[in-house]
């Protein structure tokens, strides 16, 4: 059996026979993919958290206060790297006075890497409760680096959440913990401060409401194009300008990151915008809420989003004249009364 051999023309006439069916087809995958976007980007980002009312009397940071503390770590006490342990420990003693002094029940932990002994140090505000919330910032700078953003600032903030805790009325349990050994060599380790503090925890059956992160959160800036993202589609959901503080969780935490931003929100003025996804997006898990998620426990970081921002991140440049602290004492501020919502509740 024989069959004669289709003509140009026969082929024209194929394809424009096909030719709207494919165009449906097209319009179907891209009403698809756009909605799947837009159903992903919801999640990830949250973008309808409502402000929520903060408590009365509401609390304050204050930023000449939070500037002060950023220069003592600084100026005072660097370097700060895991090498030079004297100095740790003094910037440990100042932080200890300063927990004490507002009002905090105030001990160490301590623990031992490769020969040396280092120490976390912790302070608790209000009475014992069936769950702590848990607020930390790592005291330690990379090498001799001055690191006033990564992460005095974020130090200086654990400092003036102290004091605005020991005025405030507490009904649940919180601590603030100065973690060290956060930068390398043993940054994303079991040597890491945070990951001591979670394993005892975790050990001693200690339930945790959630655990934030102070990671970076003096510099903000106006200029256009000034925030980077670990994904560029991330561009078409958060503002291109550095002039926001972000809130980062995992998937399992998306109700805790909504509690907190909505919290920030309502607090100030400073635009609070928040991330949900998995570690394997570059910057999402590199901080002490890591330790955190590896225990179990919900956690999230509070950042300026670091190195996708501040390009003075682990270089010489990273000083205290290069921070904000009228808006670093507003993430303070929306911080505080995150943590007021979810102890007090």
């Amino acid at each position: 059996m024989t069959t004669s051999a289709a003509t140009p023309l026969d082929d024209a006439r194929t394809i424009t026979a096909l030719r709207p069916r494919y165009g449906r087809w097209a319009a179907a995958a891209a009403v698809l993919l756009l909605s799947s976007f837009a159903a992903i980007g919801a999640i990830v980002s949250q973008p309808l958290v409502a402000a929520l009312p903060p408590p009365a009397p509401a609390l304050s940071a204050d930023p000449a206060r939070m500037e002060r503390d950023v220069r003592m770590l600084v100026e005072t006490f660097r370097p700060r790297g895991y090498r030079q342990i004297e100095q740790l420990d003094r910037a440990a003693a100042y932080l200890r006075d300063e927990l004490s002094a507002a009002g905090g029940r105030v001990t160490e932990q301590l623990y031992d890497v490769e020969g040396h002994t280092y120490r976390n140090v912790l302070a608790r505000f209000g009475p014992d409760s069936s769950a702590r919330v848990v607020v930390g910032a790592h005291y330690d700078a990379a090498n001799d680096l001055p690191g006033a953003d990564d992460n005095a600032s974020g130090v200086a903030g654990l400092l003036e959440l102290g004091r605005m805790l020991g005025r405030a009325s507490l009904r649940g349990d919180v601590e603030l913990v100065a973690f060290t050994l956060e930068e390398p060599p043993y940054f994303r380790s079991e040597h890491m401060g945070s990951a001591h503090h979670a394993d005892a925890m975790q050990a001693a059956g200690v339930k945790v409401r959630a655990m934030i992160s102070l990671e970076m959160i003096g510099y903000f800036t106006d200029e256009e194009g000034s925030q980077a993202f670990p994904l560029a589609p991330l561009s078409m959901l958060y503002p291109t300008k550095g002039n926001f503080v972000a809130v980062v969780g995992n998937l399992k935490g998306l109700s805790l990151v909504r509690t907190i931003k909505g919290a920030m929100r309502g607090a100030t003025d400073l635009p609070a915008y928040s991330l949900s996804a998995p570690g394997l997006v570059e910057g999402v898990d590199w901080s002490d809420h890591r330790s955190y998620w590896e225990a179990g426990y919900p956690a999230v970081m509070i950042t300026d989003t670091a190195f996708l921002r501040n390009r003075r991140y682990h270089t010489d440049k990273d000083t205290p004249d290069t921070l904000d602290y009228a808006r670093a004492a507003k993430v303070v501020t929306g911080v505080a009364q995150a943590v007021l919502a979810l102890a007090n509740e």
